[in-house]
């Protein structure tokens, strides 16, 4: 649900500035009930949301809350569109791939007066999230939640293909030959005629059931993919973040990681880019025709919930040369610039990123919460579920076991151009070096834009 920015984004970056001149005046000052709109993309969300708003306004009677929910493929382009006729929700969750847009464009309100006034403690939330929302010294989110990425695998085929879960808590991996991680997916390939894929007659022609689902359409991030390994291996994006400006695409390390995803096809272990379902990998493992795929937190109930037709569990990523790394990445509330209620959408921002809507949400187990408390809390709800999602704290509370997911100018062209050239990677058009290359040549042309 937070992939496909590359869509998404180039279709933002042609909203209008808002004209904050045409802000309306703050509706407290003359009193009466308010009703502000507020917009989420996760539908699996709605209901914690809905019990938050439910909280907030029996403790503030004079201002409801009423909640859209949009599927992300078509939530980022509704809040363009909004935004450029004037009439954006109030509130609204926001992503880091999205933010720096909405400042160019005068779309987002800083809130660090606010924050101040109110002693808003930023310390509370896990480590890295708040920072990630100031740009030239000002706010414009409040931390929301925050997710890693694991493994998600099959348990069934994993144990017929000997494999325990201590086993798989001590996979490794590598660019040159894939270590421990890749024998791990061969064994869990599986041709038509029962051959796994080490097997010398394994038949890649034939494959009943591919060891891994890849995320080949992941950005120019790799939040779900090829990103964590390259950073395992070394690579990083940024000269800082967030908001530098020299990218990092030609660093042979992330070279090595795309060839070495690129070869999991040619051997038959992953569907090849032009044949992979545009169902998603969930689908396409509940159907059993793969066996594990790379996977944010925010779809644990995905595959360890009640729709799951397999039975699935979660494992760390392997642990690469420069050991097990994983994003960090985390969303925010901010604030519509153009409301006509500032204060009153300051007052359900605040109380979104308090224990007051973070209990509620860690109670409810769909996502980590943003406050470190509250991580605890959500891991106990898992618990009573019987969901083992442990690992997913683990690696965010790992020592620098984690990298934040790059923020910068120009997202909307860097995601569309590296995408555009990891294609011809995983099309066998090129190799990882030279679209890369290719890529990193442009990037630097963005940033030396005015």
């Amino acid at each position: 649900m937070r992939r496909n920015v590359r869509v998404a984004v180039a279709i933002f970056a042609a909203a209008l500035p808002v004209t904050l001149a045409a802000c309306s005046s703050d509706s407290s000052k003359a009193g009466g009930p308010v009703t502000l709109d507020y917009a989420l993309w996760d539908s699996a969300q709605l209901p914690a949301y809905q019990a938050c708003a439910d909280a907030f306004t029996a403790a503030n009677p004079d201002i409801k809350i009423k909640i859209t929910q949009t599927a992300w493929g078509q939530y980022w382009t509704n809040l363009t569109t909004e935004m450029t006729a004037g009439n954006a929700p109030d509130v609204f969750t926001d992503h880091v791939a999205y933010y720096p847009n909405l400042v160019k464009n005068n779309q987002i309100l800083d809130i660090s007066q606010q924050v101040a006034a109110d002693h808003v403690d930023l310390s509370q939330y896990q480590s890295g999230l708040a920072d990630a929302w100031v740009k030239d010294g000002k706010r414009y989110g409040l931390p929301k939640d925050w997710d890693t990425e694991a493994i998600a695998y099959n348990t069934t085929m994993a144990a017929k293909a000997g494999y325990s879960a201590a086993d798989l808590a001590k996979l490794t991996w590598n660019p040159d030959d894939g270590g421990t991680f890749e024998q791990f997916i061969a064994k869990m390939t599986v041709d038509t005629s029962g051959r796994n894929g080490l097997d010398p007659k394994f038949d890649k022609k034939h494959v009943k059931t591919y060891g891994i689902e890849l995320a080949y359409d992941d950005g120019s991030t790799g939040q779900s993919s090829w990103g964590n390994l390259a950073a395992s291996a070394g690579f990083t994006f940024l000269d800082k973040n967030p908001f530098g400006t020299k990218y990092h695409y030609d660093d042979p390390a992330l070279a090595k990681t795309v060839d070495w995803e690129a070869s999991l096809a040619k051997k038959g272990y992953a569907p090849a880019y032009d044949k992979n379902s545009s169902l998603g990998p969930d689908a396409v493992l509940n159907a059993g025709k793969a066996a594990m795929t790379m996977t944010g937190s925010w779809n644990i109930n995905t595959y360890l919930g009640p729709t799951a037709t397999q039975k699935f569990a979660f494992a760390a990523l392997p642990v690469g040369p420069k050991g097990r790394k994983t994003f960090l990445n985390g969303l925010s509330d901010a604030i519509y610039a153009g409301t006509k209620h500032p204060d009153q959408a300051w007052q359900w921002v605040k109380f979104l990123g308090s224990t007051g809507c973070q209990d509620i949400i860690a109670a409810k187990g769909v996502v980590f919460p943003a406050l470190k408390t509250d991580s605890d809390k959500a891991l106990a709800t898992h618990k009573a579920a019987g969901q083992d999602v442990k690992v997913f704290v683990d690696e965010a509370t790992a020592p620098g076991g984690t990298f934040t997911y790059p923020i910068t100018d120009h997202a909307d062209q860097v995601t569309q151009e590296v995408q555009t050239d990891l294609e011809r990677v995983w099309l066998g058009q090129s190799d990882g070096a030279d679209a890369l290359a290719k890529a990193q040549k442009a990037v630097n042309g963005y940033f030396a834009q005015p």
